[in-house]
């Protein structure tokens, strides 16, 4: 009887519990991290790169002078819709509504169409160290009479009272109010406060239906200076309406110019025209052609043997025997040392040991005729310089 063995698969080894999310957080947790810096930042960087608007008096403005200390009061905490603007705030002001209170300040940046256009919006206003001009436009009969300089006591402005009946001031107390004084005249219906030497720092000229507020130092509004005695109270009181309209005009952009030749005299533009025409004439006359070009032949060809006896004859007329013996000597072994086999530039002794063996001549023989020691036996008269040209003459036959 055979016996049949039932076979059954094998069991395979099963991950504990866990091991796979191990794995995976391994895989991940390096680039989690670094996408998590990144991402931190990214975010501090944003936050550090947030610029501020900067200049005094600018609502959005975090510096010591800036104003946006009271626009967060008005905003939030009296619910008072400010509205800025940098131009004329006619728009702004229709907008509003009735209840508003347009404030603006420096206003010697605006045009005096501008400041009469704003005048005639019929709403209360505040005017913040306001320009001749724009007291002309919004308060007739109200001049700046004088100046309050800053007392400084433990390095604080000491606060100024108010000493007078209007309700907003007196309501106030005390506050900084070192700047410019004005003077209302008889025929103005006008209420001084915070008088000083030749006037008052503020004063509230009373119209018809509106009212307008001069104050001769923006210093109570500024962030700095806010929290300080009541210069809070005092902004608060002078802007209590539904509506701000905050005017600050940005400064007038430059158009156009004048260029150098603009700016220089008239006197001075004219000289420069003689002046170009003697150059141009200076010119012309340097630069001139007297007719065509003239065309000249080619140098004249002169023979070498020309040459030879020209030099030659020169040798002879200075008795330079020395001088017509080394260019013997010079032209033989410029001729001859190629057909030798020497170098370019050959020592004495080669040359006479290679002379020698090609013609069997006596090398001291030609050591004296090729290469002499001084005084020169064939510089002595014209018969020895004669007998030299011969001998190398017919060295030269000998050797071809």
């Amino acid at each position: 009887m055979t016996a049949i063995a039932s076979t059954s698969p094998a069991l395979e080894p099963t991950a504990p519990p866990g091991s796979r999310a191990r794995r995976v957080w391994r895989s991940v947790r390096v680039p989690a991290a670094v996408i998590t810096a990144l991402v931190v930042i990214s975010v501090l960087l944003s936050l550090g790169a947030e610029r501020f608007p900067t200049g005094h008096l600018e609502p959005g403005s975090v510096s010591p002078d800036g104003t946006r200390a009271l626009v967060n009061v008005l905003e939030q905490d009296r619910d008072v819709h400010v509205t800025r603007s940098s131009t004329a705030a006619e728009n702004a002001v229709e907008r509003a509504g009735g209840d508003t209170v347009l404030v603006v300040l420096l206003d010697h940046r605006m045009l005096p169409e501008e400041l009469d256009a704003l005048a005639a919006l019929d709403v209360d206003t505040v005017l913040v160290q306001p320009s001749t001009r724009s007291l002309e436009a919004f308060a007739p009969g109200v001049e700046m009479t004088g100046r309050e300089s800053p007392e400084r006591f433990l390095d604080m402005e000491r606060p100024v009272s108010p000493e007078c009946d209007l309700s907003a001031a007196r309501a106030s107390g005390p506050a900084d109010m070192s700047g410019e004084l004005y003077t209302a005249s008889p025929e103005v219906e006008a209420v001084g406060c915070y008088p000083g030497g030749d006037g008052d720092a503020l004063v509230q000229v009373l119209e018809e239906d509106t009212t307008i507020t001069i104050l001769g130092t923006g210093t109570p509004l500024t962030n700095t200076a806010l929290d300080v005695a009541g210069n809070a109270a005092l902004a608060l009181n002078l802007m209590a309406a539904e509506d701000v309209v905050w005017l600050r005009p940005d400064p007038p952009q430059q158009e156009g110019g004048a260029g150098i030749w603009e700016l220089l005299p008239g006197g001075l533009r004219w000289s420069l025209l003689p002046l170009v025409v003697t150059l141009g004439l200076l010119a012309l006359w340097r630069g001139r052609r007297m007719g065509a070009l003239v065309p000249e032949s080619l140098p004249v060809v002169v023979r070498a043997s020309e040459t030879t006896e020209g030099r030659a004859g020169l040798y002879r007329s200075r008795k330079a025997r020395d001088r017509a013996a080394a260019a013997l000597r010079t032209g033989f072994l410029e001729r001859t040392t190629p057909k030798l086999g020497l170098g370019a530039d050959p020592a004495p002794e080669a040359v006479v040991t290679a002379v020698a063996e090609r013609t069997g001549d006596d090398p001291r023989h030609l050591r004296s005729l090729l290469h002499p020691e001084r005084p020169d036996p064939y510089a002595g008269d014209d018969d020895t310089l004669v007998r030299l040209s011969e001998e190398l003459d017919e060295l030269t036959r000998r050797l071809r």
